[in-house]
């Protein structure tokens, strides 16, 4: 395998020489992957469906996904998929380190309740069929999802940067990936693993599959008032934690 490293006109240098059009594939991935339109720890497509979209064989699709585990790219898990561990951007992240450690949950609650209704408004209406596809297929992971809390966060945070992507605003997407990004590093893993009981995955699960269907049938109104209704909640559990 040939490894991999940053280069300001390809993207992806090779110490070894590898099949030309699974070459194609691991520059495209990996480009898609250093512009955050596959942040970090979140599922990559399924095999198929690369290989459906890029218009070349699974067998070559799979065989670039081992160059980039080879190099610490992605990570696959068996049953789930593969996830992203490129950090593409180490200072924001450095800066997103920073601004956690200033960051209540509370002050964290607040902004979500300031960028969620308008995300899903706007995912509602501009989310391509295949993007709703993709989130079906992530909501699917997720209800398979019965005791791990590091996976059901993965992929729970995987879902809303889908929605976040689904809006067509790189801007408000990017503001929301700097939100679960400083989620992530201030507090997120002890106090949603905390939470997490298998009985309250359940309860996440539903209320992900109503989201979803009011999304998919293209209802602003009932996702808009679903997601202020979770945060509601969100703030309950929050407020009970404390």
């Amino acid at each position: 395998m040939g490894q991999i490293s940053d280069d300001s006109d390809t993207g992806i240098v090779y110490s070894q020489p590898i099949g030309a059009t699974v070459q194609i594939v691991v520059d495209t991935l990996f480009a898609r992957i250093k512009s955050e339109t596959y942040p970090r720890d979140t599922r990559l497509p399924s095999e198929r469906t690369l290989a459906a979209e890029l218009g070349v064989a699974r067998n070559t699709v799979r065989e670039a996904l081992d160059v980039l585990e080879s190099q610490q790219v992605i990570r696959r898990r068996a049953g789930s998929g593969s996830f992203v561990t490129y950090r593409s951007a180490p200072r924001a992240e450095a800066d997103a380190g920073a601004l956690a450690e200033e960051t209540s949950p509370l002050d964290h609650l607040v902004v979500r309740g300031i960028l969620e209704p308008e995300i899903v408004r706007l995912a509602v209406v501009n989310m391509t069929p295949r993007m709703i596809t993709g989130l079906s297929e992530t909501l699917s992971q997720i209800e398979a999802v019965s005791t791990d809390a590091d996976a059901f966060i993965a992929l729970e945070e995987q879902l809303y940067l889908q929605i976040a992507e689904g809006t067509g605003n790189p801007l408000l997407a990017s503001c929301y990936r700097l939100t679960v990004e400083t989620y992530r590093q201030g507090f997120r893993t002890e106090l949603r693993r905390r939470n997490l009981t298998p009985k309250r995955m359940q309860a996440y699960q539903k209320r992900y599959n109503t989201l979803y269907n009011a999304i998919a049938s293209r209802d602003v109104a009932q996702a808009v008032e679903f997601i202020k209704l979770h945060l509601v909640e969100e703030q309950k559990l929050l407020l009970q934690d404390d």
